[in-house]
């Protein structure tokens, strides 16, 4: 009996071994997405992010919300861009007649009201910013830092770098890497467009969802349509990876109340557009989720009434409306999922802590200025497997859109200029780089670890069926 016993024993850990070394496989493993990109930053993270809202600040997130490796244009009635911006080439805002003339960079008068820190770089241009005559961009509280001219008038404070954009140019191609790995990842569900829906249908069990997609998400003539999910567990990360030369998003899935399934996905989704020169994400929707857009060449247009999530191309990014419709918002959230592993471990372009802690604000006076030096104005701070998502009507933001921050309090005196202690080695000024705020946050899951411990236990499981065979056999 005591054999048998043993027999038993040593079987059932020979084959747990057997069942990790399936699951984890050859080379198993995760990890966020490059340069530490992705997971909010710095000491001040809100626990949960809120719904997109106009409340007080829910939180400072020092991360990177938005990214463009070459120009960031705005135009027609587009209104922000909440969280840090950094644009490898210029930032150019012309705005039509008519529309509201100004726009937002850093806080956001409408969206997750989780800002970057006071006195961090709310935009980086590594070339011109340009403000289209009797027009304003709106960055009270924080920094902008450009390495070429400033034209037009632009509040907050301004700070001519010629290296402004320097510790952020090996984004542009760890992008473009990493989006070509994720595409060549394996499907382990299917997208199916359905006219009125697209409905993606997961396995039920992988850690990491993956739907290639070479349709276009519109409805009939390009239209509207849902996008729902099923089978998928909870916590899993959704990789969407889009395929194909050009690739539009039409969609009415997503709330501004975080009442609709897909909004509870977002921190965990990701949409990759590997090889697309032209990209288009549209719709009377707060769009859910993450994008990455890998190739240099490509332009983007972003007409959707507002995005939840990181935005990041390696080329060129448009945020403008569609017709008279204005309002359209890049709102912070962070992408939290575990994607595949593909590239090695990069230097991390984003600080870890807050820049500032002083919550005195004074009343926000413009600048025009066409020079290139450095000069300031004053600022102001501002669960279990899903079944099946559904959308059942378009839900426009352009009521909620906000065309100046939130000012906290108000003071008779400008600020000081930022000190800045850049130099021809590409140095930035305190708080923003990397270099003395330490590690990034990773979300990353290395399972190698399960491995060497699984050989381990498979060679005691052995040992034991050898040992009952041998006694058994002498009985």
């Amino acid at each position: 009996m005591r054999a048998s016993k043993m027999a038993v024993a040593g079987g059932a850990i020979a084959a747990a071994v057997c069942a990790v070394a399936f699951v984890a496989g050859p080379g198993a493993s995760a990890a966020p997405l490059p340069g530490g990109l992705g997971p909010c930053v710095g000491d001040a993270c809100p626990d949960k992010y809120p719904p997109v809202n106009n409340g007080p600040f829910a939180g400072r997130d020092n991360g990177i919300n938005v990214f463009a490796g070459g120009d960031f244009l705005v135009r027609e009635g587009a209104a922000e861009a909440e969280g840090r911006v950094v644009v490898l080439g210029s930032f150019d805002l012309a705005k039509r007649a008519g529309a509201s003339s100004v726009y937002n960079v850093g806080i956001a008068g409408v969206g997750s009201r989780v800002p970057p820190p006071d006195g961090a770089d709310f935009l980086t241009a590594g070339k011109d910013v340009t403000v289209a005559p009797n027009q304003r961009l709106l960055a009270d509280g924080g920094v902008v830092r450009y390495g070429g001219t400033v034209a037009g008038t632009v509040t907050g404070t301004l700070k001519q770098d010629p290296n402004a954009a320097d510790q952020y140019k090996q984004l542009r191609p760890q992008l473009r890497e990493a989006s070509t790995c994720y595409g060549n990842s394996a499907a382990t569900g299917t997208a199916k467009n359905q006219g009125y829906r697209t409905l993606f249908t997961g396995d039920g069990k992988s850690a990491l969802q993956v739907f290639t997609v070479d349709f276009d998400l519109t409805g009939p003539g390009g239209g509207m349509q849902g996008l729902e999910f099923a089978g998928i567990p909870a916590g899993a990360t959704i990789l969407v990876n889009l395929v194909g030369g050009s690739r539009v998003i039409n969609t009415y899935s997503g709330d501004l109340a975080d009442r609709e399934p897909i909004n509870h996905l977002r921190e965990k989704l990701l949409w990759n557009f590997p090889d697309a020169s032209k990209v288009k994400i549209a719709g009377q929707a707060q769009f859910q989720g993450s994008v990455l857009v890998g190739n240099p060449a490509s332009d983007t247009t972003v007409t959707a009434s507002g995005t939840a999530g990181r935005f990041f191309t390696a080329g060129n990014l448009l945020h403008t409306s569609d017709g008279a419709a204005g309002g359209q918002e890049f709102h912070a959230y962070p992408f939290t999922g575990d994607l595949p592993d593909c590239t090695t471990p990069a230097t991390s372009t984003t600080p870890t802590s807050a820049t500032s802690t002083s919550s005195t604000t004074t009343e926000p006076t413009s600048t025009t200025s066409s020079s290139s030096a450095t000069s300031s104005t004053s600022s102001t701070t501002s669960s279990s497997a899903t079944e099946s998502s559904s959308s059942t009507a378009p839900t426009s933001s352009s009521s909620a859109s906000s065309t100046s921050p939130t000012k906290s309090s108000s003071s008779s005196e400008a600020p000081a200029p930022i000190t800045t202690t850049s130099d021809n080695s590409g140095g930035v000024a305190p708080g923003t780089g990397p270099s003395d705020q330490g590690p990034l946050a990773s979300t990353g899951t290395d399972l190698r670890g399960y491995l060497i411990g699984g050989t381990a236990l498979l060679l005691i499981g052995g040992a034991l069926v050898a040992a009952v065979a041998v006694r058994r056999k002498r009985s």
